[in-house]
């Protein structure tokens, strides 16, 4: 029996993108023609509703602000076996989405990310770039180094990830979650160089460098407490035992010198301060047990949908996606290319 084509959902959350959602939509719509284009409005001002329903798109709308409630609104309500999730700004290579699908499924990956290449500065703000780079290293040191850009908003989900997703982000940290998500379960990943364009003229990012950036830090801070409980709270104990170390060593050598404790206070301070750092590491190792059982439960969630096909046809736009990359790089176009290639022969719109 042959396998029948993947449900392909194409979801974009919207705020106030008048000007760049439609040709989105209709990118979308001509790139990967059997995919249902979602487009869930938050709470835009203008005219975002009217022009991507005229494009063709399903609208929907998700009325609590920020991009981490719209993401986890798309992905409760729509059903689908493979989900592209793309900003509706215009930034993005849309013809890169049907390499990125291929991957993941004859990779049988459950997230592929489209790592950002720009190839025009403006489009890519310096403060915005080295919150990435920062950000990124952290995310490496932390979880694991494997990723080179955790901040992507273009990604390609299989369907048991996005339904074994505990999201809890409001706003522009839902990619740090997504990323450290994956990271934790060591589902098999993948990353795709896509190029990264300027924005069109009339429309604004809704990205602060400064406040979206410290809400990023805070997600980093809190998945590191939540998800390596015992790191987490040996460097507070360790910071505690030094601390304590510093007041105490001058009354120890005190104590032993002359036979008593003249600094009292001091040495009170120094027990009280040891005895939190104590308590800090007992924390620590409970609350690893309780992660260690959430994760189980987080896994076994994951392993109760089933895993992409790797049998599914390549589709017609994937198909022609990569004669035209074979042919850039002078090849024929039967000839099987790694999709590693679109690092260096991208399909341009």
């Amino acid at each position: 029996m042959q396998p029948t084509d993947p449900r392909i959902a194409v979801i974009l959350p919207c705020y106030n993108e008048e000007a760049a959602i439609g040709t989105v939509v209709q990118d979308f719509r001509a790139t990967l023609p059997q995919a249902e284009v979602y487009v869930y409005d938050n709470n835009s001002r203008d005219r975002t509703v009217e022009v991507a329903r005229a494009a063709g798109a399903i609208v929907r709308r998700e009325p609590l602000q920020g991009k981490g409630n719209v993401v986890r609104r798309m992905f409760a309500d729509v059903d689908a076996d493979i989900y592209v999730l793309c900003d509706g700004d215009v930034t993005y290579d849309v013809a890169s989405a049907p390499a990125m699908i291929e991957k993941l499924l004859e990779e049988q990956l459950d997230m592929v990310v489209g790592c950002r290449v720009d190839h025009d500065a403006a489009s890519y703000r310096k403060g915005h770039r080295l919150g990435n780079a920062l950000f990124t290293g952290a995310v490496a040191q932390l979880f694991g180094n494997r990723f080179s850009d955790i901040l992507s908003g273009y990604r390609v989900f299989s369907r048991r990830y996005v339904k074994s997703f505990p999201s809890l982000a409001h706003g522009f940290e839902i990619e740090t979650e997504l990323t450290v998500h994956a990271l934790e379960l060591r589902m098999p990943i993948a990353e795709v160089d896509t190029p990264y364009g300027a924005r069109p003229e009339g429309s604004v990012s809704k990205l602060s460098t400064y406040r979206d950036g410290f809400k990023i830090l805070h997600m980093i801070l809190k998945l590191f407490k939540n998800e390596r409980p015992l790191l987490f709270f040996s460097i507070i104990f360790l910071c505690l035992g030094l601390l304590s170390l510093g007041f105490g060593i001058p009354v120890i050598e005190t104590y032993f010198k002359t036979g008593l404790v003249p600094r009292l206070p001091t040495a009170l301070l120094s027990a009280s301060i040891m005895l939190l750092g104590f308590l800090s590491l007992t924390c620590g190792l409970i609350l690893d047990t309780v992660t260690h059982g959430r994760r189980e439960i987080k896994r076994l969630a994951y392993l109760g949908v089933p895993a992409p096909a790797a049998g599914f046809p390549r589709t017609e736009a994937a198909t022609s996606a990569h004669s035209l990359l074979n042919e850039a790089n002078g090849l024929s176009p039967e000839v099987p290319l790694p999709i590693a290639a679109v690092a260096t022969g991208h399909v341009e719109r």
